[in-house]
């Protein structure tokens, strides 16, 4: 076993000329991380290619991530990224089935077409192995009729297994929801609000968009008297408080 990140980096070369796809796709993570070699994103392309050009599924979903994003010496690009989230995702990859999905959702400039019945497809296969951004995703295709009939019944179930994960937007999407009410979902204010209020009151200096959302969310209802408490948690949060219902 290496005993250091240079010795493996150096392991892994060994075994990746030889054509070995594990060993191709560490030195990959090697080259993305800078970990026994320098950091290099093309380098680490140039590796993940090798391996996912042999099917490994891993590399696949990592391939696609960097085409997509782009990088130094990594040309950003939609069609090749489409291409490799397919692969894995055929492959039954959780995270690549997400993203092909999202890639589907939005399209990607001219290079990938919109397919709404196809993303939603992707998005249910993920959300069934407990991927909470394709939970999500599904619910909102649901309560909007997007590639699927609408149904706010599913979309209010799909968004309270992401909520349950603590997604916040799966919580913030739930929460309006139950204050509103929607088809054959009762309103339940006081549950929604709770559910808004915990929302901006956990989100860090990472979900300041999130939290700000919620606090609005929260004024919106503040003229109903099921929500007045939970709408004085919510502003509390605006100023540091912990106290809770």
């Amino acid at each position: 076993r290496p005993q250091d990140d240079d010795e493996a980096a150096r392991l892994y070369r060994k075994a990746a000329d030889q054509g070995d796809t594990l060993s191709q796709y560490l030195l990959a993570i090697c080259h993305e991380e800078g970990r026994g070699v320098p950091r290099d994103e093309k380098e680490a392309a140039r590796w993940f290619r090798l391996a996912a050009d042999q099917g490994d599924a891993d590399a696949q979903l990592k391939l696609g991530l960097l085409l997509q994003l782009g990088g130094d010496g990594v040309p950003h690009d939609h069609a090749e990224p489409a291409r490799y989230f397919r692969l894995s995702a055929d492959q039954g990859e959780m995270e690549a089935q997400a993203q092909l999905g999202l890639l589907l959702r939005f399209g990607g400039d001219d290079d990938v077409s919109k397919d709404l019945a196809e993303s939603a497809r992707w998005f249910r296969l993920a959300a069934d192995q407990g991927d909470a951004i394709s939970q999500h995703s599904l619910g909102c295709a649901y309560l909007e009729g997007l590639g699927v009939l609408a149904d706010p019944c599913e979309a209010t179930r799909l968004f309270r297994l992401a909520a349950d994960q603590q997604m916040s937007e799966a919580q913030l999407s739930l929460g309006r929801m139950l204050c509103e009410g929607y088809a054959d979902v009762p309103a339940d204010k006081r549950a929604g609000a709770r559910l808004v209020a915990q929302v901006a009151r956990a989100a860090g200096e990472d979900g300041e968009t999130v939290r700000d959302r919620a606090l609005e969310l929260l004024c919106s209802y503040a003229d109903e008297t099921e929500v007045v408490a939970a709408c004085c948690i919510g502003c509390g949060a605006r100023h540091g408080l912990k106290k809770c219902l």
